[in-house]
C-alpha cells in the first residue's frame, strides 16, 4: 500500500503554474510520470491525494549551476551531492546542473568519470552536468565529440580568469568555440579578465590591503564587463551560441542585453546572490562575515544591483537563474585569513534560490507567476533540451513538481538551513513564497515541511546538443553571413619590384618630397622696412627649429614699469 501510494499521486484543487499560462487543473501522476491533467479526472485506486486549493503547483526549480564538493583552492566544497542535492529539494529544486571542473592537463573523458563516481551514489533529485574546459588541444577537441555523443553532455565551459588555473587565452577560446558549434553545443564563459585580476590583486596586497574588500577592488565591474564583451564578440565570430554564467553587475548585464538586442545569440545567467543581496558586506567589520561573501566575480558594492538585475531578467534581457552554489566552511574561508587571494570562493544558495526570486521578483511585483516559473525552469529546460521532460506540468512530463504557498512566509538563516555550511549569505531575510510540497520524480520528498529524502534516488539527465532555443536561427544566420567571394577581372598591371626582400617598403623620413627633416629654418617672407622679422611669417619648420634659436641670450631686460603699467599708483 505504501508502494502504491508513493507511485499514484493525485493534486486536487491548485492552480497550474507553467511559463506561458495557468489555469486550475488537477494532476494525476504514476511511476514518476504526469498522466492526466485537468478537472473530474478518473483515477485509479489506491492513489494518494494531496489537496492544493488556493495554493500554485508549478515545475520544480533546475538550477543550472552548482558546485558540488567541487576541489577548489586546497580544499574541497562542504556541500557534496548529498547535501547540496537535499537542500535543493528542501527549497523546491528538483534538479541541479553540476560542472565538471578538473586541473589543466586532465583528460575530459576521466573528469566525467570522477564527477559521476562522486554524484550518481549521493545525489537526492535528477541532475546534469556541464563540462569545463580548462586546457586546449587536439585530445580535448576529440573528447568534447565523445561526450557529446555518448556522455549525455551539451554544454562547455570554458574561464577568461583564475589565470594559470583555469584561463584560456583568446586563441583557445576561439577554436573551442568552432569546436562547439560543429558539435550542435553551447558555450558557457566565466567572464572577468584573468590578466588584470593578477596584476591588480598585487597591487591591493602592496598598499596593505589583504582582507576581503580587496578580493572586490581588484575585479570591479569593468573586468567583468569587459571579458563578457570580449567572450561576446569571439563566440560570434565562431558563430557559436553563448551562455554568460553568474551575470553579477549592472554594466555585464548591459552588455548582454545589448548583444542580444543586436541578434546575437547569447544568454544571460544572473544568480541568486547577486538578485539577493550586495557586495557592501565585504567591508563589514567581521572578517569572517565578509569572507563569507567572497566569491568570483564578487558581489558590486553598488546596493542597486540586485534590483536591476531583477529588472532585466523580469523582462527577458537576462533569461534563466542559477546559484553558483560553492560552500566553504568558516575554517576553509581562513585559509585567506593574510591573503584574500587565497580565500576559497563561493557562496550559497541552492535552497534559497526559489524563495529569494520569489521574493525579490514576484513579491515585489516585478515580475508574474508565469515568468517565475519561466526563469526558474522553462528556459533552463529549453536551453538545455530537456523541455518538455523538465520545466512544465503536462501529460508525459517528469513529475518534478513544487507546490508553493504565496501566502506564508520564512525567514531564512544558516540555523535552519538543510546545507552543510555554516553560513547564509541571506541570513535574516524574510521571504514570502514557502514550498509546501515537493515532488521528484513522482516521490514526495518534501510534505508539509517534512524532508524525507532517499541518498542516491536521483538520476543523471542527459542533455542532447542542438537545443531548438539555441540552434533555431543559427544555421540560417551562418548561411547569410557566408563570407562572399568578389568575382573580378584579373589584374594586368604594372606590380613595383621591391629590391631588398628584409627592407619594410616605404617613404624613408629624408626622402620628404616636400621639405627634409633638416632644413633650416627660412624666411618666407621678407623682413619688415626697419629690418626686423615680419610678424606675418611662419615660424614653423619640420625640424622644431624656431627662428630665434640662432639668436644671442640677454642675461636680463630691465624695465621701468611691468607691461601693463605700475599697479602701485591706483592706490
Amino acid at each position: 500500500m505504501v508502494l502504491s501510494a508513493q507511485s499514484r499521486l493525485l493534486i486536487k484543487g491548485g492552480k497550474i503554474v507553467n511559463d506561458d499560462q495557468s489555469f486550475d487543473a488537477d494532476i494525476y501522476i504514476e511511476d514518476g510520470i504526469i498522466k492526466q491533467v485537468g478537472t473530474n479526472l478518473v483515477i485509479p485506486g489506491g492513489a494518494r491525494t494531496i489537496e492544493a486549493r488556493g495554493k500554485l503547483v508549478m515545475p520544480g526549480g533546475i538550477d543550472t549551476h552548482t558546485h558540488m564538493q567541487l576541489p577548489f583552492m586546497g580544499t574541497y566544497a562542504v556541500d557534496d551531492f548529498y547535501s547540496g542535492t537535499k537542500a535543493a529539494l528542501a527549497g523546491g529544486t528538483t534538479m541541479i546542473i553540476d560542472f565538471v571542473l578538473d586541473q589543466k592537463g586532465v583528460s575530459l573523458l576521466e573528469a566525467y568519470d570522477k564527477w559521476r563516481g562522486w554524484a550518481d551514489p549521493k545525489v537526492c533529485c535528477d541532475y546534469g552536468l556541464h563540462v569545463g574546459v580548462t586546457w586546449w588541444s587536439d585530445q580535448v577537441a576529440k573528447e568534447m565529440e565523445t561526450l557529446c555523443a555518448e556522455k549525455g553532455i551539451n554544454s562547455f565551459k570554458m574561464f577568461l580568469a583564475y589565470k594559470d588555473v583555469f584561463m584560456l587565452n583568446d586563441d583557445e577560446l576561439y577554436e573551442s568555440f568552432k569546436r562547439i558549434k560543429e558539435l550542435g553545443a553551447l558555450g558557457m564563459v566565466h567572464a572577468e579578465n584573468g590578466h588584470l585580476i593578477a596584476e591588480k590583486s598585487k597591487e591591493m596586497l602592496k598598499m596593505g590591503i589583504s582582507g576581503p574588500e580587496g578580493h572586490e577592488m581588484c575585479r570591479p565591474e569593468e573586468v567583468e564587463a569587459e571579458a563578457t564583451q570580449r567572450a561576446i564578440t569571439i563566440a560570434n565570430q565562431a558563430n557559436c551560441p553563448l551562455y554568460i554564467v553568474h551575470v553579477m553587475s549592472k554594466s555585464s548585464a548591459d552588455v548582454v542585453s545589448k548583444a542580444r538586442r543586436e541578434g546575437k545569440v547569447v544568454f544571460g545567467e544572473p544568480i541568486a546572490a547577486s538578485l539577493g543581496t550586495d557586495g557592501t558586506h565585504y567591508w563589514n567589520k567581521c572578517w569572517r562575515h565578509a569572507a563569507g561573501h567572497v566569491m568570483g566575480p564578487p558581489l558590486r558594492p553598488d546596493s542597486s544591483t540586485p534590483g536591476y538585475l531583477m529588472d532585466l531578467l523580469a523582462n527577458n534581457d537576462l533569461q534563466v537563474t542559477g546559484t553558483d552554489n560553492c560552500t566553504f566552511s568558516a575554517d576553509q574561508k581562513a585559509l585567506g585569513k593574510d591573503d584574500f587571494r587565497k580565500i576559497p570562493n563561493g557562496v550559497n544558495g541552492v535552497e534559497d534560490r526559489m524563495s529569494v526570486i520569489w521574493e525579490k521578483g514576484v513579491h515585489s511585483g516585478k515580475m508574474d507567476p508565469c515568468r517565475f516559473v519561466a526563469v526558474t525552469s522553462t528556459n533552463a529546460a529549453k536551453i538545455f533540451n530537456i523541455y518538455p521532460q523538465k520545466g512544465r506540468i503536462a501529460v508525459g512530463s517528469d513529475a518534478d513538481i513544487v507546490i508553493w504557498d504565496p501566502k506564508e512566509s520564512r525567514t531564512i538563516s544558516a540555523k535552519t538551513h538543510h546545507q552543510a555550511v555554516d553560513f547564509n549569505i541571506f541570513e535574516g531575510m524574510v521571504c514570502h513564497g514557502v514550498p509546501v510540497y515537493v515532488i521528484t520524480n513522482g516521490h514526495v520528498v518534501l510534505d508539509e515541511g517534512q524532508l524525507k529524502v532517499t541518498q542516491g534516488m536521483g538520476r543523471f539527465i542527459p542533455t542532447p546538443c542542438n537545443a531548438e532555443m539555441v540552434y533555431g536561427r543559427v544555421a540560417k544566420r551562418e548561411l547569410a553571413r557566408m563570407p562572399q567571394k568578389v568575382e573580378r577581372d584579373p589584374y594586368t598591371g604594372p606590380v613595383v619590384k621591391i629590391e631588398n626582400q628584409d627592407e619594410v617598403p616605404g617613404v624613408k623620413r629624408d626622402e620628404n618630397p616636400i621639405v627634409g627633416d633638416t632644413a633650416s629654418f627660412a624666411h618666407s617672407r621678407p623682413p619688415t622696412r626697419g629690418g626686423g622679422r615680419n610678424l606675418q611669417d611662419s615660424s614653423f619648420a619640420l625640424s622644431g627649429e624656431q627662428f630665434d634659436d640662432k639668436a644671442p641670450r640677454r642675461a636680463q631686460i630691465r624695465t621701468s614699469n611691468p607691461p601693463g603699467g605700475k599697479s602701485s599708483g591706483l592706490w
